[in-house]
């Protein structure tokens, strides 16, 4: 059977205003051809939808029949236009969200996210927590839309990606070590005898290498005592006395009896959050995603009325 859709909105037309004429107008077509249509409906399916007389149109039982499955019909074809529509639009769908483990105390990353939600009720977030370097694997064959990451180095060329928070690097020790008791900021060279307890370099942070990195160029290297994959197992070695660590400001919130805070002295003492995707992704989802970063970054980078300053990076809220 040849059906076609044209052919039911006609029959749809005429079964709701049971005359030719006026269903020929509304459709935007002349009445000849539409009752050429019509017929050709009739011959297809092998019954009378209408009976016709010179004064009125009606529907047979089986034109009622029809009728019915006909709207319905439209209905459906209707709805699916419309939600694939709002799929293109980035309306409705899914989107999956790889994020490192300790992302969701940055405050850029719990306002993204917020908002998104709230700006799509309709999308299904699927969050995942991995390594930067595995969300990377993940984004490039597509296990994942997007994912917060730390800095990469070297970053693929294939993974686009936007800064979204700066902020400093810290030394996490116990309140009664000898460190503790300094006043102001400590530099690194005072770490020189310290045992660190840093993430593992396994994991692919980028953390572990950064400190490395930092302490070399103070002209030492690390003593790393322990690593550890999760951020509170760090913290609950720290505060066994294995270590010091060294972590990002905004994990000051994780209330830990016993352990306290001190900002590094040295101005490249700090990391940074990425939000990063594939070049090539045309998600509209992911591209209003990348777009609030973007702004929300540009935001940021905006001094205060009456600064008198313009600084390129600001520091994170949580830094201290």
């Amino acid at each position: 059977m040849n059906i076609e859709l044209r052919h039911i909105r006609y029959f749809v037309a005429v079964a709701e205003d049971l005359h030719f004429g006026k269903a020929a107008e509304r459709l935007g077509i002349s009445q000849p051809p539409l009752s050429q249509q019509i017929l050709a409906l009739e011959r297809e399916i092998g019954a009378r939808l209408f009976e016709r007389s010179n004064r009125r149109v009606e529907l047979t039982e089986a034109g009622k029949l029809f009728l019915k499955e006909a709207s319905d019909i439209l209905g459906r074809v209707d709805s699916a236009a419309a939600l694939a529509q709002r799929m293109h639009q980035g309306q409705i769908g899914e989107m999956k969200i790889g994020f490192f483990g300790s992302a969701p105390f940055v405050d850029e990353f719990q306002q993204l996210v917020f908002d998104f939600r709230k700006q799509h009720p309709m999308i299904h977030l699927v969050l995942q927590e991995m390594p930067t370097y595995q969300q990377v694997d993940a984004i490039l064959n597509g296990r994942l839309d997007v994912g917060f990451v730390r800095p990469l180095q070297p970053k693929p060329a294939s993974i686009q990606s936007v800064e979204i928070s700066r902020e400093r690097l810290m030394v996490v020790m116990r309140s009664d070590h000898p460190l503790a008791l300094k006043a102001g900021d400590i530099s690194l060279l005072e770490l020189v005898n310290e045992p660190l307890v840093l993430y593992a370099r396994s994991i692919g942070s980028g953390l572990h290498q950064k400190i490395v990195d930092l302490c070399r160029d103070a002209g030492f290297t690390p003593n790393v005592a322990q690593e550890a994959n999760a951020t509170p197992t760090m913290m609950g070695l720290v505060a066994a006395g294995i270590g010091i660590s060294i972590l990002p400001a905004s994990l000051e919130r994780l209330s830990f009896e016993g352990l306290i805070f001190k900002s590094l002295r040295e101005p490249k003492a700090q990391t940074a959050v990425w939000i990063a995707k594939r070049w090539d992704d045309r998600s509209s989802l992911v591209r209003q995603l990348f777009q609030a970063a973007a702004r929300l970054k540009s935001k940021d980078d905006v001094p205060p009325a009456g600064s008198k300053d313009n600084p390129k990076r600001r520091q994170s809220r949580s830094s201290k």
